[in-house]
């Protein structure tokens, strides 16, 4: 198993290595389309390696995404030393050559990268997105806090002078911007009112308006913010399978049952019982219906909206490729096929070529807005409104420390702009908030 410290100890190896044997370490974006194979292939490192990795660890090889960062140390004969590839924000391939020879070992190992807190604040001139720009020179912190804004506050609305102060995050990787930065919570002042808007993981935003206390076991108190979601074709995900049971959720990082090591979970178990009917979530085409590696039988449906469903470990495949089918269709039935314990559907979700949550999208029913907060009819293009309640983690917190940061009247964060015209996040990330 590894741990953060474990790996820690392995960068500065490498770092100690590359001062004292005059190793060289590149940093390099992989090609569109490349793929693992041929990436040995170009390294003349041999394919037997192939042979060496489990059933469950080569469906990670598929995870490699174009315009990814990965790190190689290079001896001063050009032979790879070791590379670290990412196929995920939390895990990476680290591939290594063994001591004294030719031979190269394969391991899935946890990304080791700093997270650090900042706070940024706009005076409106223009517009919140061409402000955000000139005050953080940070195109994604620019991009991510319209996306908070959108669908809470009305930004044509908003006029010269007025404030946005927010508090966000960003992860660095061995001293390299690393993935999205995310907006944690926004204070929107307008000198006569005041709105604080709370985001979720997804970078979506929700504001105070209908808040609904819900009580845990624990007693204690957890906030549920309520937040408008238009309705509209291809926006409402049904469950998988009738009477939903979860037994593993989504995760970048999961300590593997049957592996016993840290690996992605890059969707949902629910337990059922070998031949429960398999429901296609929403309207989409087959886009794959076969065997794939550890997964076993498989069926994968493109959804609109740049949705793709996987459901794994099937007994029996009812549904051909190419084929249409509609939401809450038989498409399969629930087994125990590829590298599995028992009887159980694998669920993932992608979106725009990015594994997500599935529970953040799926739902077992509505939620009428009469039992959040009073019915809204603002949204005069839309013909209903619906609702979904979302938990936002430390959302008490994050006011708390937005709060702070305004009070003492901090300065917001100035980031160098040479540093985006060259070295730029992962664009697969990018892509998840577009």
């Amino acid at each position: 198993m590894e741990t953060a410290k474990e790996m820690r100890i392995i960068i500065l190896g490498l770092l100690w290595i590359t001062l004292t044997f005059g190793m060289k370490v590149n940093h390099l974006q992989w090609e569109k389309g490349k793929t693992f194979s041929e990436y040995l292939d170009e390294r003349n490192i041999s394919r037997t390696l192939l042979d060496a990795i489990s059933e469950e660890d080569k469906k990670f090889l598929e995870e490699i995404r174009s315009n990814y960062k990965y790190y190689e140390m290079i001896d001063q004969n050009g032979t790879v030393e070791q590379a670290l590839i990412p196929i995920s924000e939390e895990m990476q391939i680290h591939l290594f050559r063994k001591p004294h020879s030719d031979v190269y070992g394969f391991d899935i190992i946890p990304i080791v990268y700093r997270d650090n807190e900042y706070f940024g604040k706009v005076t409106i001139s223009s517009n919140p997105y061409s402000d955000t720009l000139n005050a953080t020179h940070y195109p994604q912190v620019a991009k991510r806090l319209s996306m908070a804004l959108k669908d809470v506050v009305d930004t044509r609305k908003l006029h010269k002078g007025d404030r946005i102060a927010f508090l966000y995050s960003q992860k660095t990787r061995l001293g390299e911007i690393y993935a999205m930065p995310r907006i944690k919570a926004v204070e929107v002042d307008t000198g006569k009112k005041r709105q604080l808007i709370y985001v979720d993981e997804d970078g979506y935003g929700y504001t105070e308006v209908g808040k609904k206390v819900a009580y845990t076991v624990t007693g204690k108190k957890k906030v549920v913010y309520t937040r408008r979601v238009k309705s509209g074709k291809g926006s409402r995900f049904g469950m998988p399978l009738r009477h939903p049971r979860v037994t593993s959720s989504f995760s970048y990082r999961r300590w593997h049952p049957i592996l016993h090591r840290y690996r992605p979970h890059h969707g949902t178990d629910f337990g059922a019982r070998r031949g429960t009917p398999l429901l296609a979530v929403n309207d989409g085409k087959i886009i794959y219906a076969g065997w794939m590696r550890g997964y076993g039988k498989v069926v994968k449906i493109k959804h609109a909206g740049g949705y793709v469903s996987l459901y794994a470990h099937q007994s029996r495949i009812r549904v051909k490729r190419g084929q249409y089918v509609k939401k809450g269709q038989i498409i399969g039935y629930v087994g125990s096929t590829g590298r599995s314990t028992g009887p159980h559907l694998h669920f993932g979700l992608m979106k725009n070529g990015r594994w997500i949550d599935p529970m953040r999208v799926l739902r077992k029913k509505s939620i009428s807005g009469a039992t959040i907060l009073k019915k809204f009819t603002k949204y005069e293009d839309v013909k209903t409104t619906k609702y979904k309640r979302v938990e936002i983690k430390d959302a008490q917190k994050n006011r708390k420390k937005l709060e702070a940061y305004l009070l003492k009247d901090t300065p917001g964060y100035i980031w160098d702009k040479e540093r985006f015209e060259e070295k730029l996040c992962d664009e697969e990330v990018l892509d998840d908030a577009q």
